[in-house]
């Protein structure tokens, strides 16, 4: 990819039949949402596409058919991470193989893994592969946080690691990432409340699972900030955020799968053992995106 990532990346759900499949015709409609909403590229297989539910055929499946339905339209981000590093550099490959434009590496989320361990992991995946690599920075999930310098040298050692998703939810360690480190490497913050904070303090982007449901307004949010409108970009904020704050406040994927469905777009069901939305929460989201 020769251009350089930014603006708001939409983590795409994975639609399932009712059988349980992969809807792949239903994930094609996802990502035309995005893409006609104006969003700057699409992420498939990421935490919010329940990638941890997926078979290893079925992320390669899912990579094909989002790359076939982007079109070239904007770039495809693949989540190849692994729990071991034989079976990340296979999926990448096999991304890469696909048409991925960048792939994002998750670090391994099972085994508790030291730094130095989870370190030696990117290294091999990222000499492994000739794509840009995108850091997927989710301590919550795996137990190990990439710090800030610890980035930065990830990102001097090898010219492909281009930028990182930070969803620490530790908007200091953003700050740093964006205030310290946008000489070697774009932060994408990954953490959808901090939206709005996170353009405006000058990060390379958003990726968000709320783009699913709202990515026209949060395209929005992103084009007034580029353009300098801070007070314009606040306002629209101020209307997206009781959406935001919902979402995020509910279960987040069946909340998310939920918002779709409110707006006509069925997407089926998370996968057991994740629930879907009791009344009470349904009618809440129902309720703020009545008001939006």
């Amino acid at each position: 990819m020769s251009q350089q990532l930014s603006g708001v990346l939409t983590a795409l759900v994975t639609p399932f039949s009712a059988d349980g499949s992969v809807d792949h015709a239903t994930l094609s409609k996802v990502v035309e949402r995005s893409i006609s909403a104006g969003v700057d590229g699409v992420v498939a297989c990421g935490s919010t596409g329940e990638v941890g539910a997926l078979t290893a055929a079925e992320r390669e499946a899912v990579v094909s058919t989002v790359v076939t339905a982007a079109a070239g339209r904007v770039p495809v981000i693949a989540q190849t991470g692994a729990t071991s590093t034989a079976e990340a550099i296979r999926l990448s490959k096999a991304a890469e193989a696909a048409g991925a434009d960048v792939l994002m590496l998750v670090t391994p989320y099972y085994e508790p893994m030291t730094l130095a361990e989870t370190v030696a992991y990117l290294d091999a995946v990222a000499d492994a592969v000739t794509s840009e690599v995108m850091l997927y920075n989710i301590p919550g999930a795996t137990g190990v946080n990439l710090d800030p310098d610890t980035v930065r040298g990830l990102a001097e050692r090898h010219e492909n690691v281009r930028y990182i998703k930070d969803s620490s939810a530790n908007w200091e360690q953003a700050l740093q990432l964006i205030h310290h480190h946008s000489d070697v490497i774009g932060t994408f913050i990954g953490w959808d409340p901090y939206l709005y904070s996170a353009l405006v303090e000058g990060a390379a982007g958003v990726m968000a699972g709320t783009g699913n449901v709202v990515p026209d307004q949060i395209v929005n949010v992103v084009a007034e900030v580029k353009a300098g409108d801070l007070v314009g970009a606040r306002e629209s904020w101020n209307a997206l955020y009781p959406v935001i704050d919902a979402l995020i406040s509910l279960p987040f994927i069946p909340a998310v799968k939920a918002g779709l469905g409110l707006q006509g777009l069925e997407v089926g069901v998370p996968r057991a053992p994740m629930a879907t939305l009791d009344a009470a929460e349904t009618e809440r989201l129902k309720h703020v995106l009545a008001a939006l």
